[in-house]
């Protein structure tokens, strides 16, 4: 890669190449899990990609990141904004110098996380016979028709149960079958995402959520505990000039997970030509995804998507777009008062 590819990609691959540019090496379980961020004379491995492909290191860096809450959206292990702004929240959280490329600093404390990034995941019986949707129409009328809104294939179900997209599940099996049981593939090592209302009994009592702040400009939300530390940060898509996000401040008044979706004609939203309220089931690829937390302003919550790869890059109808595994995290964390600072960056 050379000329205006090299200078497009900056800082980021000169961290991760070191003194020059790295050859791609097959992306594989052991690749990632042993990946290492060159040395400030570029002695160390190489670890960068060249074009498009995921990098080893990134992946890798990314696990870790979901595995601290601070969430760069679907692992996918590549340098655009969700991971660069998860490794500066991340490196503020832990009072090391901002930034957006992983320095020395930040990728030790990442790995004090010994546990491995990839780990191998036997398709169950249960995953094959999972009752999947031959497709999900893309007009919301349709949508109301169906009697649930699950996912359309194994591999789709599978990324996002282990916060992948769904090319990086793939990359890392390639030929895999993905809905055959016994089947052995390689996922990121994170907390797998469940679908479904969770057993109140189950939710973490710590670390409880005070403080939630959406910045519409960088595009992301930051949880804050009570005593003003910063425990979470997840992109976000938010709002759009069909319809903003609100400003101000506001409060969470309940937590629903697996919610149905109903739509009023009073929304507006282009391309809904409905002019009676029609109520969409839930599932995964229900417009609000699996949780949606709502707010003391009339049709505005934070909640999931249907598709998670574009979360942070998209706008969103008005609300806070977060990926299902995102929002079901900050949903078992947060309850009824706890505030909501909109800043417009």
């Amino acid at each position: 890669m050379a000329g205006a590819n090299w200078m497009r990609v900056g800082l980021l691959a000169l961290a991760l190449a070191g003194s020059g540019l790295a050859e791609a090496k097959p992306l594989t379980a052991e690749a990632v899990n042993q990946a290492r961020l060159p040395d400030r004379d570029g002695a160390a491995e190489k670890t960068g990609r060249k074009g498009e492909a995921a990098d080893p290191l990134l992946v890798k860096l990314q696990v870790l990141l979901d595995r601290a809450r601070f969430s760069p959206g679907a692992i996918d292990g590549k340098a655009g904004d969700n991971f660069r702004g998860a490794l500066s929240a991340y490196a503020t959280a832990q009072s090391l110098p901002a930034g957006s490329t992983p320095t020395p600093e930040i990728v030790a404390r990442l790995e004090a996380d010994a546990a491995p990034a990839i780990t191998p995941y036997t398709i169950t019986r249960a995953d094959a016979d999972t009752r999947f949707l031959e497709r999900v129409p893309p007009r919301m009328e349709a949508q109301a028709e169906l009697d649930h809104l699950g996912y359309t294939n194994a591999r789709e179900m599978l990324a996002e149960r282990f916060h992948m997209s769904r090319e990086l599940l793939s990359a890392l099996n390639p030929g895999a079958v993905f809905d055959r049981p016994g089947t052995v593939v390689q996922v990121a090592a994170v907390t797998p995402m469940a679908l479904g209302r969770p057993d109140p009994k189950s939710l973490p009592e710590a670390p409880k959520v005070a403080r939630i702040e959406v910045d519409k400009g960088s595009r992301d939300l930051r949880a804050f505990d009570g005593d003003g530390r910063l425990v979470a940060y997840y992109p976000a898509s938010i709002g759009s000039t069909e319809k903003p996000a609100p400003s101000g401040e506001t409060t969470v008044t309940r937590v629903a997970f697996a919610p149905s979706y109903t739509y009023d004609p009073k929304y507006a939203f282009k391309g809904v030509k409905a002019r009676e309220k029609f109520t969409i089931k839930p599932g995964p690829n229900n417009p609000v995804g699996d949780v949606w937390i709502d707010l003391a302003i009339d049709s505005y919550g934070i909640h999931g998507t249907p598709e998670p790869e574009k979360v942070g890059k998209t706008e969103s109808h008005g609300c806070i777009r977060l990926t299902n595994w995102g929002a079901r995290d900050l949903g078992r964390h947060v309850g009824k008062g706890v505030k909501v600072v909109f800043k417009d960056g």
